[in-house]
């Protein structure tokens, strides 16, 4: 999903919009803006069209959702200015509830957070690659024509790769007793469970929108940021995937050990250690980076991996372990899909904000500004997380009895 997401980013857009005599947008910014503002609305389309789908018919659905962002591409190409923004929106509509129907066939299993955890390593190590593979096209195809002639090179790995995910076995009996039995949701159950649980959801979608928005200011604009950190753009290609490998795999190893935890209640806890300890890295690597301590490499490395921590975590273990303690009946892709659009909603207020607000500075200072805004909300929400699990969950029955 991400080969026909991703490599349009790694385009440099020089064109400018004079929307007055003082306001000017950047082409790349605006690219950016549409597709999120597309992959925004998406995600709350997903909140119902995920939620409800039957997992027969979501292979289907995958295939369908990447083909019509395929066919926005090629209008991309096709289109001349200002018409071509129109056509990212429109790659960005479907491509938000892909994850969702993905994670679909891997929840409610006493295996779930190693798979999940594999998953988004795949992505984190997409976000990187992707650029890489956009980067080298450019050439052959130019700016224009770049993205499409890269989610071509994808459409067989595609087909081969959902055909295996159509493959996987549902949930044993065992899973089903530790995870409890996931099901569709509809609209009364989406809302009995979301009333219900407010309390304890807010601070998850708190950290996971403030993750969400400096992961995706860090995603959206690497081109940029390694430029501010003094890199040669000859070498950005090489230096999306290194610095995305290193932290995809240890994202792989932190987050999928959570796996041991049969106990949801442990397991529920760990994870929020998790997004503590990556908050605290996170912040730290922005201090050191003001006071010259870091190199580019390390810099991007370790902010990758402190953003990554709690956001893979909230994928792979905290919303999945939440289910299993409630004992309630929902699943997870509901859940991703609830935070995902709050998350990307952010976003979207964030690139804006960016643009409009006069903010003295390149991206780089913009982004550990971010970085320490969001860092210091992120952990006062972890701690609400943790009051809220003991106060509701460590005492109860249910807790006791989540093996």
């Amino acid at each position: 999903m991400y080969g026909f997401r991703v490599p349009f980013k790694a385009g440099a857009y020089d064109y400018q919009y004079d929307l007055s005599s003082s306001w000017q947008l950047d082409e790349k910014s605006v690219f950016v803006i549409a597709q999120v503002l597309g992959y925004t609305v998406s995600k709350f389309m997903g909140i119902k069209f995920v939620s409800e789908l039957p997992p027969n018919r979501r292979a289907a659905a995958i295939l369908c959702l990447i083909g019509f962002s395929e066919l926005a591409l090629f209008g991309f190409g096709a289109a001349s200015r200002p018409w071509n923004v129109l056509f990212l929106f429109l790659n960005g509509l479907p491509l938000g509830m892909v994850f969702g129907l993905v994670l679909g066939f891997l929840e409610g299993r006493q295996t779930t957070e190693l798979l999940a955890a594999g998953l988004c390593t795949s992505f984190i190590l997409a976000d990187g690659v992707m650029k890489s593979v956009g980067q080298t096209l450019i050439a052959s195809f130019g700016e224009a024509w770049m993205p499409a002639a890269a989610g071509t090179l994808f459409v067989i790995p595609l087909l081969f790769f959902v055909w295996m995910l159509t493959q996987i076995p549902r949930p044993s009996q065992a899973d089903e007793s530790n995870r409890q039995v996931r099901t569709v949701m509809r609209r009364a159950d989406r809302w009995h469970y979301l009333i219900k649980y407010a309390w304890g959801l807010s601070p998850i979608i708190i950290v996971y929108l403030l993750a969400n928005i400096i992961r995706s200011i860090r995603g959206d604009f690497a081109r940029e940021l390694w430029t501010d950190l003094g890199v040669d753009p000859t070498d950005f290609a090489k230096r999306y995937t290194q610095s995305e490998v290193w932290v995809g795999l240890l994202v792989l190893v932190i987050n999928g050990s959570c796996v041991l935890f049969r106990h949801n209640g442990r397991a529920y806890l760990s994870s929020l250690s998790i997004c503590a300890v990556g908050i605290m890295l996170l912040l730290s690597a922005c201090y050191l980076q003001t006071q010259k301590a870091l190199d580019p490499m390390t810099f991007m490395v370790l902010v990758g991996l402190g953003l990554y921590m709690p956001y893979v975590a909230i994928h792979t273990t905290v919303l999945e372990r939440f289910i299993a303690l409630t004992r309630e009946k929902g699943n997870l892709a509901y859940l991703m899909a609830l935070v995902d659009s709050a998350g990307y909603l952010g976003y979207v207020v964030v690139l804006f904000v960016r643009k409009f607000v006069k903010f003295e500075g390149n991206i780089l200072q913009f982004f550990i500004v971010g970085c320490f805004l969001a860092g210091t909300i992120s952990l006062l929400s972890i701690g609400w997380s943790a009051i809220h699990y003991r106060s509701h969950f460590r005492n109860r029955e249910i807790a006791g009895t989540s093996k």
